[in-house]
């Protein structure tokens, strides 16, 4: 069996280990520091990214020793995992490492998030993405358009999948696209709207793919949108509620996370286009009335992300922070109900689309 990437790249990991080892050195893996005081806004991609600063964890330094194990551990997991050919969940890895190491009473792992974030420490020291080490997150979104794939051999179209559409995975890496015909992509943060467009044949009338998750976008997603991006010059349009936490979504889509910042532009689109809602459409399409009062948390987060570089330096969005601050209000995509069950999919959608009405 030929060996891939992946494999070569943990085997050299654990050659060097070994080297050190032999050598009657203190193992240590010295990778990229991950965390806010390394982050990065790379005006020029339009992307988070990491920085400099270096981070060594040496073995037997007590401080060091267990996340140091957690990262071995994991690893071995991944390798075994691909010379398998087999893909395992973020709980499956959890299980994997989960014991008590001998001759103590402290566990490898207690928590899921101490080999989650184990598997992103590796994803930094190895250069791979999680999906490369055979990792994969829960399913959570779905998609319809006139589109054909090939997944695992199965052809799949998106238009003929029933009220539910195609579930996106976590891995989307290996999906051929066989046919794509649509104009433009819509992605929404809510599932309830993704199921009013495709029930009203939204991306049949318009000619496009809608695509959605439940709240923020997955891995999966975001790998899809900017495979489709690229691969075939589609515009993208980001619908989301009027407040921090949909600003927030798109933000991550466009520039990326600061959680992910070590993958940099493997998980950026900086093409994509706000399209609402907006505090104009609130104006325009009379949803006055349908306004929720901003909470403690809401403001909270509305001046954290206001702030954020990419957000701050940008006229047109500190407009719209400075709308929601004196309406002291948000409002969800599903107001828009107010003016009819179908008003979004037939009048406000392809209306704002057609003047490109869209935010940067």
């Amino acid at each position: 069996m030929k060996t891939n990437k992946s494999e070569n790249n943990l085997k050299e990991l654990g050659k060097d280990l070994s080297k050190q080892i032999k050598k009657g050195k203190d193992p240590s893996l010295t990778f990229t520091l991950r965390g806010l005081t390394n982050i990065v806004f790379d005006k020029k991609t339009k992307s988070l990214s990491l920085g400099n600063k270096k981070l060594m964890r040496t073995f037997f330094n007590l401080a060091h020793a267990k996340k140091f194990l957690q990262t071995i551990e994991i690893a071995s997991v991944s390798k075994n995992l691909i010379k398998e050919e087999k893909h395992a969940s973020l709980r499956d890895a959890f299980y994997q490492i989960k014991r008590t190491i001998p001759n103590t009473k402290v566990n490898i792992v207690d928590e899921q998030p101490e080999s989650d974030k184990a598997i992103e420490d590796l994803e930094v020291i190895t250069g791979l993405s999680r999906e490369q080490l055979n990792f994969n997150a829960n399913k959570n979104g779905s998609v319809a358009g006139r589109v054909v794939i090939s997944d695992k051999g199965d052809t799949i179209d998106w238009s003929k999948l029933g009220s539910g559409g195609w579930s996106i995975p976590s891995n989307v890496e290996d999906i051929k696209f066989k046919k794509v015909n649509a104009k433009y992509i819509l992605y929404m943060e809510k599932a309830a709207v993704w199921e009013r467009l495709h029930e009203d044949k939204f991306w049949e009338k318009q000619n496009c793919i809608i695509i959605s998750s439940q709240g923020q976008t997955t891995r999966g997603i975001r790998r899809l949108l900017q495979r489709l991006s690229e691969e075939y010059k589609l515009p993208i349009y980001i619908l989301t509620d009027f407040d921090a936490w949909g600003f927030y979504i798109y933000s991550v889509i466009k520039y990326g996370s600061i959680a992910l910042a070590h993958l940099g532009s493997k998980m950026t689109i900086p093409t994509v286009k706000f399209l609402g809602i907006t505090a104009n459409d609130i104006e325009h399409y009379g949803l006055n009335k349908h306004l929720i009062k901003l909470n403690d948390k809401d403001i909270a987060r509305m001046k954290q992300i206001m702030d954020y570089e990419w957000f701050k330096d940008n006229k047109d969005w500190q407009e719209q922070f400075k709308l929601m601050k004196k309406m002291g209000a948000k409002a969800e995509i599903q107001a828009l109900s107010s003016r009819g069950i179908s008003f979004i999919s037939e009048e406000y959608l392809p209306e704002k689309i057609k003047k490109k009405d869209f935010l940067d």
